[in-house]
């Protein structure tokens, strides 16, 4: 899968891929069903060698930061997931356990996902995921 971006986003999408990462292999235990759906999103997001020297991934200094825009981590999470176009149950739990460290609630994670799902089912290309995903928030109280 080759993506269209500008690579400054598709650079920044890729930290953010990392810092999800980072988050769950600090975890005591983790399954995998996480791993299998964090490797598919490496995979979409065409990883290669250089990304994963970059990120430190060959050695143990790959640890979680807390983003300083969490609604843009929260936006890079939702694109992760709609890459293919579907959604899994397992991307959904990631969601939930990645939004939720972020802060946010599970309730806000879980209605943000299925909006977003009837947008881009509805093929609406000019949908504007990261606006929608800011106007949703602002919905919510802190």
């Amino acid at each position: 899968m080759t993506l269209n971006l500008p690579e400054e986003y598709h650079s920044s999408l890729k930290q953010s891929f990392f810092n999800i990462l980072a988050f769950f292999l600090e975890r005591e235990n983790i399954e995998s069903k996480y791993i299998r759906c964090l490797l598919k999103w490496g995979l979409q997001l065409d990883l290669n060698k250089e990304d994963l020297v970059l990120s430190n991934m060959d050695s143990s200094q790959l640890s979680f930061s807390e983003p300083n825009e969490k609604i843009e981590s929260l936006y890079h999470l939702v694109y992760l997931i709609y890459l293919d176009h579907l959604v899994e149950d397992v991307e959904l739990e990631v969601a939930m356990l990645y939004g939720e460290r972020l802060g946010f609630s599970p309730n806000i994670i879980n209605d943000l996902v299925k909006e977003i799902a009837e947008k881009i089912t509805d093929k609406d290309h000019s949908y504007d995921l990261k606006t929608a995903i800011r106007e949703f928030i602002r919905k919510y109280p802190k």
